[in-house]
């Protein structure tokens, strides 16, 4: 069995089973490590007698099972557990082997443990894996960051087994250090803004125009087969046609509004601050979620406030305008975590290719959309561009749907139906495209109690003024 296998996994739950039987049927050898033996011999009974795919519990036999370099993916809880496997494997690696940490870990935590294994001869990287069990078994989006050098030992791997847009594996280096698990942090900010913006529109769709889920159903589905295809998208049309098991009702109707987190939203939202970019559609979709916990107090609250009763609307004219707000903040929200992409690149020395970033993230991954083909052609043209609300082909695009969001926006306020997301990519436009803002106004103020100063327009410097009481 020593020396036989090309790639191994550690952590054989429903992500690394799917994604180890994955490698296999793409003409790799694998072979697995988890402490259930259950799980040892599930894998190795789904994996049936072809001899491409085996697993044991011990660490000695699993990393022997190797062909060198080894390359070892962990596909663990983020946190101390990826460090005891790391520390259980050490003992039997040999330097020049690879380890690869498949989960959402933080990325200051991916640039301790590079730098830790380093020392010892090993090289590590951080891989963001997205698509879910699903993608995990026929064709994820993979996001690695680390050696260069040591990526081309996994590259044949990763470039089989990832998703695949038009023939283009939805796979490449990203850069050194942590820019991968970066990318694929930011990827879920991206995410949770994508997932609120969408569960506004439904909402309004539900509240406005009284939509049932079936006409509901069937708007998403003709929405994902335009301009707004996508993930996401997709799988909401499925979502609204989805019966429950338990009453005689649709299911989503069912399912109580209270929406947990991982804290790769948070992550996000937390460094842009760091960073100074703002990406506010990101920022109150990790809102909304704390909002959503709220649920006792949001019932109590119910009860004591009146809520204006929404005007009527036609269906066919809210459903163009929503069709045309949503694919307005979805360019909002790829911009702000674009934006974000380009200066931590800057800051952490990544080197990343934004226009490489947005290739593969076109299939296999939660946010792949047809909005991302051109995201991909944008950043081709121009590399260098800080914001794709200054790309000529995004310029048309947000042009023709602006004015509805607007409308939404106004006509949300004045119902009382909460379209924070919507809200905040409108903001966030009208401050980015505003030549002046009011933050002048800030800058008096913050000379005005504490001496902070200020810059003028018509000279240079920096200035103070002794304001008169």
């Amino acid at each position: 069995m020593a020396n036989t296998y090309d790639f191994g996994l550690v952590g054989l739950g429903v992500m690394g089973r799917n994604f180890i039987l994955n490698v296999a049927d793409n003409g790799f050898t694998a072979f697995g490590n988890d402490l259930d033996k259950e799980k040892v011999n599930a894998l190795i009974e789904e994996g049936g007698d072809t001899h491409k795919v085996n697993a044991d519990v011990d660490a000695s036999n699993f990393v022997s099972a190797l062909s060198k370099p080894r390359k070892i993916m962990l596909l663990v809880p983020a946190g101390k557990v990826v460090d005891i496997v790391i520390e259980s494997l050490l003992p039997y690696l040999d330097e020049g082997d690879i380890i690869i940490d498949g989960g959402n870990s933080f990325f200051t935590d991916t640039d301790r443990r590079e730098a830790y294994l380093k020392e010892k001869g090993i090289n590590f990287f951080g891989a963001g894996v997205s698509g879910g069990a699903k993608g995990a078994r026929k064709g994820p989006s993979i996001m690695p960051g680390g050696s260069r050098d040591a990526y081309q030992f996994v590259k044949p791997i990763f470039e089989a087994v990832a998703a695949k847009y038009k023939g283009e594996p939805c796979v490449t280096y990203l850069g050194p250090k942590s820019a991968g698990n970066y990318v694929k942090m930011v990827h879920n900010g991206i995410e949770y803004g994508l997932m609120q913006l969408t569960s506004e529109i439904y909402d309004l769709l539900k509240k406005a125009g009284g939509l049932t889920n079936e006409e509901q159903h069937k708007t998403f589905a003709e929405w994902n087969s335009g301009r707004l295809q996508s993930f996401l998208v997709e799988i909401t049309s499925e979502i609204l046609t989805q019966k429950d098991d338990l009453t005689d009702g649709d299911l989503v109707d069912m399912i109580l509004d209270k929406a947990k987190q991982k804290g790769t939203g948070k992550w996000t939202s937390q460094n842009a601050m760091d960073l100074g970019i703002p990406v506010p559609t990101i920022d109150i979709a990790v809102s909304m979620r704390e909002i959503s916990a709220l649920k006792d107090e949001r019932i109590k609250a119910d009860e004591i406030y009146d809520r204006p009763s929404p005007e009527s609307v036609v269906k066919d004219t809210l459903t163009s305008k929503a069709e045309k707000a949503l694919y307005f903040a979805f360019i909002m929200a790829y911009a702000q975590g674009m934006h974000q992409l380009a200066d931590a690149s800057k800051e952490y020395g990544y080197e990343l290719d934004l226009g490489e970033i947005a290739k593969i993230w076109r299939a296999g991954c939660i946010i792949r959309a047809a909005l991302l083909a051109d995201i991909t052609d944008a950043f081709k043209a121009q590399p260098d561009l800080p914001n794709l609300l200054l790309s000529p082909s995004f310029t048309e695009k947000v042009k023709e749907t602006v004015a509805a969001t607007r409308e939404l926006v106004a006509y949300g306020a004045t119902s009382g139906i909460p379209l924070p997301g919507l809200s905040n990519a409108l903001t966030y436009f009208d401050a980015y495209t505003s030549s002046r803002l009011p933050l002048n106004m800030i800058q008096a103020q913050r000379d005005y109690f504490g001496s902070h100063t200020y810059e003028r327009l018509d000279r240079e410097g920096i200035f103070h003024t002794e304001w008169e009481n």
